[in-house]
């Protein structure tokens, strides 16, 4: 056999092979998933982000055969889940509960060795709630005139409340600082505020609805506003808070992501299922107990919430000269 047949079936045995990825690539949508597939939430078990995925996985698990489970990684603000999920393979078996802090903690944390907008595989999204702009019943305040009236009158009197530095609540309650130019001290907390707010030792808090919703029904917070473009069904007559403070826009969401390069036919085959979940009477039902709504969508949805909610909040941050410390 000459040199030159020999390389020309030694091109062409490269040639198949290189292909066979790719004619085998469909049968991963066909087949997937084979075993259980892990969800990394980046917060305790019992949180917001923890029951809604909880949820999802359950719905999914039935839906496909295969367990879908829950991972609680927290700390760091979600960093160390969202790290995980990264660097992991991607093949559709580690998947990331996201939500809007891993957007903030691109700007927050300037050191880390990831990018939420280039790393991952947007796959859905799906919840959404707003926040609701709360005060003590200590403070006498019905309205959201009031409470910028008193903020103007009374500088540096009033006291914000947060789960911590970079928080939804703190980047929330420095939004609203910027937007009305009223002064308020920040107090952050490790835990939660809302035993101190209903005692009045701190006056302000803007919390994920499925912090507060309970305690506003109850009477034991003011609910003054939703920061919702629109108003609320799970809060009827709280108006959204744009209504007094124009442009203020902002919302909770949760989404399902992949680590970059999973395979888009295992993406649209997870985006196509969640979608079905979310259709679900007993999610919605589910959902609207926290405040929120299921979204869904296509996964260019999610990768423009990302992008958008990623700049968003880092002007938020350098304006406000928001820091971890």
């Amino acid at each position: 056999m000459s040199v030159e047949i020999q390389r020309r079936r030694l091109l062409a045995l490269a040639a198949g092979t290189a292909v066979l990825p790719l004619l085998s690539h469909p049968s991963w949508a066909l087949d997937y998933p084979t075993r259980t597939v892990r969800i990394l939430v980046g917060f305790p078990a019992a949180s917001a982000t923890d029951v809604v995925a909880r949820l999802i996985a359950q719905a999914l698990s039935a839906r496909l055969g295969r367990q879908f489970v829950v991972e609680n990684r927290p700390g760091a603000g979600s960093n160390i889940a969202a790290d995980a999920v990264v660097h992991a393979a991607p093949d559709g078996y580690t998947l990331l509960a996201m939500t809007v802090t891993n957007t903030v903690n691109a700007t927050l944390y300037p050191h880390l060795d990831f990018d939420i907008t280039r790393d991952v595989a947007p796959v859905a999204i799906t919840f959404k709630s707003p926040l609701v702009l709360t005060v003590s019943p200590t403070l006498a305040i019905k309205t959201v005139p009031e409470l910028i009236a008193y903020g103007k009158a009374h500088p540096g009197k009033l006291n914000f409340a947060s789960f911590g530095n970079g928080s939804a609540p703190h980047i929330n309650g420095a939004l609203f600082k910027m937007k009305t130019g009223i002064d308020m001290v920040h107090v952050p907390y490790r835990g939660s505020p809302v035993p101190d707010l209903i005692a009045g030792r701190v006056q302000v808090l803007i919390a994920p609805m499925p912090v507060v919703i309970a305690q506003v029904r109850s009477g034991k917070l003011v609910a003054l506003a939703v920061t919702s473009a629109t108003p609320s069904a799970a809060l009827p007559g709280v108006p959204p808070l744009g209504k007094f403070v124009p442009g203020y826009d902002t919302a909770i969401w949760h989404g399902i992501v992949a680590p970059k390069n999973t395979p888009t036919d295992i993406v649209d085959k997870l985006n196509k299922e969640i979608d079905a979940v979310l259709a679900e009477p007993s999610i919605k039902a589910s959902f609207a107990k926290y405040g929120g709504v299921p979204m869904g969508g296509a996964p260019a949805d999610l990768a423009r919430l990302i992008a958008s909610e990623k700049q968003k909040w880092a002007t938020v941050i350098e304006r406000a000269h928001i820091t971890l410390n």
